[in-house]
């Protein structure tokens, strides 16, 4: 069985059911906890819950031979009165936490200044993929352009059905470039004589790479809450 289903069985029991009971007789404030497989964020409105919370979840663990991970696991504020709570104790900006893919930080919206959470691609798994794009053109250089235009115009179409969160354009705008660029380079060494001048490349670009596209609405959208 893969590792990441028996994650799910195994923490079904060691982390969801008691952390459902653990909200109703131990918590003294709101509780969210989100978890896939191995990958867990819970959020508390109350400090003195999350302390509590995180001693009591180390010795669940323990009775069932886990541990935490102890560089992967920590307490931080974050949240809508993060940022001006921090900024009046002179503690500087709220830290940032990395879940699925991305990196979590607090802003506040520039069109009417209220807290939101910006996710961003963590940076090391942009790189990652990117790596994994390269080699896979090396190997698959000489195939026909059409191909190469296929299988990468799926690459970038995936990239942004995952990563394609609001605030996150930037960051799909890279991943295409460097797609293009790596493509560029793929095709330019093909033969002594084969550079490919980016006029050319221009066109194979917009004709094969999925412009970003945002695939996934604001949380408050996609549950039709209203606040």
């Amino acid at each position: 069985m893969p590792r990441r289903c028996l994650a799910n069985v195994y923490l079904h029991y060691v982390f969801d059911l008691w952390v459902q009971a653990w909200r109703q007789k131990r918590a003294h404030g709101e509780v969210i906890g989100v978890r896939f497989a191995d990958d867990i964020v819970v959020g508390f409105n109350r400090q003195a819950d999350a302390e509590q919370f995180r001693a009591e979840l180390t010795e669940r663990m323990k009775k069932f031979h886990l541990e935490l991970h102890p560089e992967k696991t920590r307490l931080l504020e974050f949240g809508p009165h993060a940022i001006d709570q921090r900024q009046w104790r002179g503690e500087g900006k709220p830290k940032t936490f990395n879940f699925l893919g991305f990196t979590h930080i607090c802003v506040k919206k520039r069109s009417n200044g209220r807290f939101t959470v910006l996710r961003q691609t963590i940076r090391k798994r942009l790189q990652t993929k990117l790596n994994e794009v390269k080699a896979e053109l090396q190997r698959r250089m000489h195939e026909p352009i059409p191909e190469l235009g296929k299988w990468l115009q799926a690459v970038v179409r995936g990239h942004n059905r995952y990563y394609g969160v609001p605030m996150n354009r930037p960051a799909l705008w890279l991943f295409r470039f460097q797609v293009g660029w790596l493509w560029q380079r793929a095709l330019s060494r093909r033969s002594q004589n084969g550079h490919v001048l980016w006029d050319r490349m221009r066109r194979l670009i917009n004709r094969w790479l999925p412009m970003p596209v945002i695939c996934h609405p604001y949380p408050l959208r996609r549950l039709g809450a209203i606040t």
